[in-house]
């Protein structure tokens, strides 16, 4: 498998509807809730193309775009972009979908950066 085959197989993908709990005050989605769901679709996609044990060790930027409301789909797609010797990154887009229609846009977007580990949780190498 070429590394831009690996890069395309480890694209990650999660659908999560927009319930009252996960709402604030304002009826939109906690940014701290939409953070959580960002690094988790980061992790797999990460986990996905290296196959090791991957920790977060920062989250560059992340845009708010558009306030995603209560009683939406979003949908959260998880690219590897940059591999390194011990670290990878990984950008996150969160596009808010209406239930009822056809409307779709984006949202927030954001980056992650992960790094291997061995069992000693030392770094290692993301390529053997």
């Amino acid at each position: 498998m070429t590394l831009e085959d690996r890069m395309q197989a480890s694209e990650t993908r999660l659908f999560k509807a927009v319930f009252p709990n996960t709402t604030n005050h304002y009826d939109t989605l906690f940014g701290g809730t939409a953070m959580q769901l960002m690094d988790e679709v980061a992790f797999i996609a990460a986990t996905r193309f290296a196959r090791k044990r991957m920790v977060t060790v920062s989250s560059d930027k992340i845009d708010f775009k558009k306030p995603i409301p209560g009683g939406t789909i979003i949908e959260l797609i998880g690219r590897v972009t940059h591999i390194g010797v011990k670290s990878l990154k990984v950008s996150v887009e969160i596009h808010i979908e209406q239930m009822y229609s056809e409307v779709r846009e984006r949202a927030i977007t954001g980056s992650f950066t992960f790094v291997a580990i061995d069992e000693n949780k030392q770094a290692m190498r993301i390529m053997d």
